[in-house]
């Protein structure tokens, strides 16, 4: 993803953690016009924001996108949802394979492409707490090694 013209916003660390990542997605944004100037100040929380599908359109949830404090008093709100556009075919495969059981749609990364406000979503499928615990010591594992190559040098 870090290619030209792209400036990474925000990312939802957390997400890795909490899910395995299986397919990963760009997606377009619907915005007014005082969400974008507060997405380019950075002020984006992607923490508890997931994604649904309504009448075979996918929307984010939950993701809050502080008002610009310049902006008039018709803002927007903080927490609305906010329509994603991806291609027709996108959108069915990800609706089809989020009826599956224990798979479900969320977002990993918001940035700048060109210009523009894009969303990566990804299907995820939530991990157990052994998965988590098994993820943590194979980190820690590394940093060990890591610290001894270093060392032994």
């Amino acid at each position: 993803m870090a290619g030209e013209g792209i400036k990474i916003i925000t990312r939802n660390r957390k997400a890795s953690h909490e899910y395995h990542l299986l397919d990963t997605y760009e997606a377009g944004l619907v915005l007014v016009g005082s969400e974008i100037k507060s997405i380019r100040a950075g002020h984006v929380n992607l923490q508890e924001a997931f994604v649904t599908d309504t009448n075979g359109e996918l929307w984010v949830l939950n993701m809050h996108i502080n008002e610009y404090k310049q902006a008039h008093k018709r803002g927007h709100e903080p927490l609305r949802p906010r329509k994603l556009l991806l291609h027709r075919k996108e959108i069915n495969k990800i609706i089809s394979e989020m009826a599956q059981k224990g798979y479900t749609v969320i977002p990993t990364a918001l940035y700048l492409k060109n210009g523009r406000a894009k969303l990566e979503i990804a299907l995820a499928k939530g991990k157990k707490l052994y998965d988590k615990r098994q993820d943590m010591r194979k980190k820690d594992d590394q940093r060990q090694m890591e610290r001894a190559m270093r060392d032994y040098r």
